[in-house]
């Protein structure tokens, strides 16, 4: 029997290989070989043990990008050769909210590398409701990067944000820079961009966003008021997943404002300063991944309207892949998003 190397986290920080027995796709997948892949925050919280929804050991990666190499027998929408991304969600199509076409909602719902296929893989197997074929002049390190993105464009459509509404994105990491590309696309104005990280706040600078360099002792609730007549935004996305940066983004939206949860936080209880809600009557929303956003943030990238792949701060081999989460764990790194190529 044929095998492939395939990523799992058996522990908190290691990384090991184990081979998988290579088959054939059933009716209605496709096999893709696997290109190039992404790590994840969510990777990173469970390199370090600490997912709030998923125990260790388990598969890791779900952002990726590769090749049909093959299709099974009722598959008719894919031939081997396509170029293709992969959306790693699993729903189960039949309760209350997949019937209303919530599948980000579903009551069963999970992911590929939860069911022990992760995307640090030289091949991956997939529905082909799930896959989506890269136009041509889109990579697949872009094409790896479309899940994130699917992540952050979904944010924005919750937060219902306006052309010339301002926003604040707090933390800097690959999906709050997306965000605040998105937001520069919608609003036609600069997001500021919150992070404690120079290299990080640089980066969205360079991007066309306002930063706040938390580290050189910028306030951010000082800057925010005094550019915006001491009224606040009107959105702030909380990307980083910790109670102190929660608290940061209540306290810049204006009255009525809305802030949008899309950090993973390991902590499931912090405390939020909650009289905020009644005295200023501001709303806080999560955001759960995506739901019928892959195709927009397809489309977003085959136009040029983000440059995704300018987040890009590390290319390394299958191989490493353990010094790619090493680096991307440790913040003096300076890194925002690492690929893994070479998958074979």
């Amino acid at each position: 029997m044929r095998t492939y190397p395939m990523a799992f986290i058996p522990e908190a920080g290691k990384i090991e290989f184990r081979d998988m027995p290579l088959r054939d796709p059933k009716q209605h997948e496709v096999m893709i070989k696997g290109r190039t892949a992404a790590i994840c925050g969510s990777d990173l919280h469970l390199f370090k043990g600490k997912h709030p929804s998923v125990s260790l050991p388990s598969a890791v990666g779900h952002e990726l990008a590769g090749e049909v190499v093959q299709v099974g027998g009722k598959v008719t929408g894919f031939i081997a050769g396509d170029r293709v991304t992969v959306e790693p969600v699993i729903a189960c199509g039949s309760c209350y909210y997949c019937q209303r076409s919530e599948y980000h909602l579903c009551v069963n719902i999970s992911f590929q590398y939860r069911n022990g296929q992760g995307a640090f893989s030289e091949y991956f197997y997939a529905s082909e409701n799930r896959t989506y074929k890269l136009p041509e002049g889109v990579s697949f390190e872009e094409g790896a990067l479309i899940e994130p993105l699917s992540v952050a464009l979904h944010a924005i459509k919750k937060s219902g944000i306006c052309i010339g509404q301002p926003s604040a994105v707090i933390g800097a990491g690959a999906i709050g820079q997306l965000a605040a590309m998105l937001l520069i696309n919608l609003t036609g104005i600069k997001p500021f961009v919150a992070d404690i990280n120079e290299f990080r706040v640089q980066k969205a600078i360079d991007l066309g966003a306002n930063g706040v360099f938390i580290n050189q002792g910028e306030n951010l609730k000082e800057k925010i008021m005094s550019s915006t007549d001491r009224l606040g935004v009107d959105c702030a996305f909380e990307a980083v997943g910790l109670e102190t940066t929660l608290a940061q983004a209540l306290e810049v939206i204006k009255k009525g404002g809305k802030v949008i949860l899309l950090g993973v936080f390991e902590e499931p209880y912090p405390k939020i300063p909650i009289n905020l809600f009644v005295q200023r009557e501001i709303s806080l929303t999560g955001s759960q991944g995506y739901a019928w956003d892959f195709q927009d943030s397809i489309k977003l990238v085959s136009e040029g309207r983000t440059k995704i792949s300018e987040l890009i701060t590390t290319r390394l081999p299958l191989d490493q892949l353990q010094k790619g989460f090493e680096l991307l764990t440790q913040p003096q790194n300076d890194q925002i998003k690492v690929i893994i190529e070479n998958m074979t």
